[in-house]
């Protein structure tokens, strides 16, 4: 019977130098690798039939059969094992390709030991946590959740959009489920089997998102000590979501706009241009048109984006759903979590129908889980989530009125704001620091100045 599943640290080297070979062994058995050879492109795949390695190392450069063809090979084989792509004459061309195919990384000869275990170990270990999510996901995918006139209204745009080629441009408030929104788009489009990469670009700093989005050559600019292959280019073939579209810089915008209008990549420091043939979704919580108005966004980017607008209905519009919302966010929290599943009684049901929801159905799903964490009985009623949704505000003011300096006030109060806020908007740094009107180098230096994490707000 063949064997199908090696052990988890058994390397397949394929290249038909016989040194480079016996080099790449005698590294990877030192660190107790369990290495066989292959020195073909057939053998390879031979080898692979018979039992599938945890990771190969694949030479590009071979007679007969070169190192693109076997990993094109393996992957319409269904092989998902990680492969190493590594070559003695490295050019853009064959490093996009390697990646198209579905490489792991792309290294260029001559080997350094410390990067070739590096890269090594990083791929087995992400190929390992991505099977395990991959199985995970199956289990607790989150969803377009809602029977009411604005979800039906928003999963049949979805539906009419996704087998399209055409881009979308998702709107609607933080909290409102645009991210949702776009993987839907993606799973129901004939890229499914494709990857779907993900750019936050109001995450990414300024000086840092055209390296990220377009990848970059070895040396283009201070840190850059490697070749970095950009989202784009990872994303050919597929879908790239751009979410929060409208924090990025006019020099970004006009390099996405050059991708949209003809597909080429021109990544940072590089003498040419790649073509890549990507599905582009965007997202924003911004009106785009009122930042055409003020100069911050490009007018051409904006008609090429919003091909298929989708809008994303802010949750005190879709009011009739919260319950089936509920409903869904207990079941997920149970099984995921291992939370005790409880009932929310008409009361209960009743306050939470006429709170603001500011952050929208990320507000509910949060304050569900604490509900479920926090409330002491065997279902969840009006004075729960009253203590749930007021307690905030009461423990703010016996802080502050315990305090007797007005600095120290001063510092407590500032503080206690900045957590208020960061948690309203989900910890996004960017949209807190718009909400409250001040630059977000200034947040962060608040931040650092009164020492405040993250895990600290979530675990009051």
């Amino acid at each position: 019977m063949t064997e199908r599943n090696g052990p988890p640290r058994r390397v397949l080297i394929v290249d038909d130098e016989r040194s480079i070979r016996e080099t790449l062994r005698m590294i990877l058995e030192y660190e107790r690798y369990e290495v066989e050879e292959a020195a073909s492109g057939h053998e390879a795949l031979a080898k692979v039939s018979e039992r599938i390695p945890a990771a190969a190392l694949l030479d590009v450069k071979m007679p007969d059969m070169d190192g693109l063809e076997v990993l094109r090979s393996l992957r319409e084989r269904g092989v998902e094992a990680p492969v190493i792509v590594i070559s003695g004459h490295g050019d853009v061309a064959t490093a996009v390709e390697a990646t198209r195919l579905g490489a792991f990384d792309f290294l260029e000869k001559p080997l350094q030991r410390e990067r070739v275990l590096l890269t090594l170990r990083n791929a087995i270990e992400g190929y390992r946590l991505a099977s395990e999510n991959r199985e995970l996901q199956r289990e607790s995918t989150w969803e377009l959740v809602g029977d009411s006139a604005p979800m039906r209204a928003l999963r049949a745009t979805i539906e009419r959009a996704a087998p399209t080629p055409a881009t979308v441009l998702i709107t609607g408030e933080s909290g409102t489920g645009k991210e949702l929104v776009a993987r839907a788009i993606h799973a129901q489009s004939p890229r499914r089997d494709r990857s779907l990469v993900q750019v936050n670009c109001a995450a990414i700093p300024d000086e840092l998102i055209e390296s990220e989005l377009f990848g970059h050559e070895k040396g283009s600019f201070t840190g850059a000590v490697r070749k970095q292959i950009g989202k784009f280019t990872a994303a050919d073939g597929g879908t790239i979501f751009l979410d929060e579209v409208g924090d990025m810089s006019p020099r970004t915008q006009a390099k996405v706009l050059r991708v949209l209008q003809s597909g080429e990549v021109e990544p940072v420091g590089a003498s040419g241009c790649v073509i890549v043939d990507v599905r582009v979704v965007a997202a924003t919580h911004r009106d785009l048109e009122e930042e055409i108005a003020g100069g911050r966004f490009r007018e051409d980017l904006y008609y090429r984006l919003n091909v298929i607008p989708i809008a994303t209905p802010p949750l005190r519009e879709h009011l009739e759903d919260l319950p089936q919302l509920v409903e869904f966010f207990v079941k997920r929290f149970a099984e995921d979590n291992a939370y005790r599943a409880r009932e929310f009684d008409e009361e209960a049901r009743e306050l939470m129908r006429t709170l603001p929801w500011r952050g929208n159905v990320r507000e509910l799903k949060n304050l569900v889980e604490r509900l479920l964490i926090l409330a002491p009985g065997d279902s969840i009623g009006r004075d729960d989530v009253a203590q749930a949704v007021g307690g905030a505000a009461g423990e703010i003011s016996e802080a502050l009125f315990s305090i007797e300096s007005l600095k120290e006030f001063r510092e407590v109060s500032e503080r206690l704001f900045i957590l208020h806020k960061l948690e309203r908007f989900d910890w996004n740094v960017t949209q807190t620091a718009q909400a409250i009107q001040t630059p977000r180098s200034n947040l962060y230096k608040k931040m650092e100045q009164y020492d405040i994490r993250r895990q600290e707000a979530e675990s009051t």
